[in-house]
């Protein structure tokens, strides 16, 4: 069996008959796209960590049917399809942007700068030269690209993305979490708990929490304000 092709996963269900998520993909290609890229996010809620964006380009050959919606998925079936992503002849490419350029750029549009660092790290003869794209706001390059709301349930390459952006992000959470056990990133990595609140109530922020985020910024101190912004370079590459 190829190793391109999901059946070999046996916990995953096929999609009814005619739900086709490789059907835009395919649409694509017979217009003359080679390279069909989806693109998405994971870590806009969170008051702590990275944004980090997944851009994958499937295979046409394979049986994409096991790519869904990382959110509907549990962690261990999003940990197998990563690495089944990573060893397959998928194109998979990352991108971070940090606690610290969210404050400076906001989180829309971290959102984006991930998704372009994404797809410029999804390198093959060059970038893809198609992007469906998860949500309504384009990715900022002037590549040919269409928004998709709830992409993930509409397209596999977005889906795979998705899977990419979400593991890679738990990954650097869990991480986070060995330097900072206080907030339990590896139980909510990052995302606004009350567990986490609680915690941000007794510690304090840490240098990894978005301090222009409610719930982050109203226990930030002036001293705080006006102190060295630490690089994060020990947890994450820009």
């Amino acid at each position: 069996m190829s190793r391109d092709r999901c059946a070999s996963f046996s916990f995953f269900d096929h999609p009814a008959l005619g739900d086709d998520t490789f059907f835009l993909e395919r649409n694509l290609a017979g217009k003359g796209f080679s390279n069909v890229a989806g693109v998405d996010e994971a870590g806009r809620g969170p008051l702590a960590g990275p944004v980090v964006a997944g851009c994958v380009v499937l295979p046409a050959n394979g049986d994409h049917s096991c790519f869904k919606d990382s959110k509907k998925l549990s962690a261990v079936k999003r940990e197998e399809l990563y690495s089944f992503l990573q060893s397959s002849t998928a194109q998979v490419g990352v991108g971070i942007v940090s606690a610290r350029e969210i404050e400076e750029i906001n989180i829309l549009q971290a959102s984006l700068q991930a998704m372009k660092r994404a797809v410029h790290n999804c390198l093959m003869d060059g970038l893809p030269d198609f992007l469906l794209v998860d949500g309504t706001f384009p990715v900022p390059l002037s590549l040919s690209q269409q928004t998709l709301v709830k992409g993930e349930s509409k397209s596999a390459s977005v889906a795979a993305a998705s899977i990419i952006a979400k593991v890679t992000r738990d990954h650097i959470m869990a991480e986070a979490h060995e330097h900072f056990p206080q907030y339990g990133f590896i139980k909510n990595q990052g995302y606004p708990t009350k567990a986490h609140r609680l915690a941000i109530v007794e510690f304090g922020p840490c240098e990894l929490h978005r301090r222009t985020f409610k719930g982050v910024r109203e226990f930030i101190s002036e001293s705080d304000e006006q102190a060295p912004v630490p690089s994060q370079q020990r947890l994450w590459s820009p």
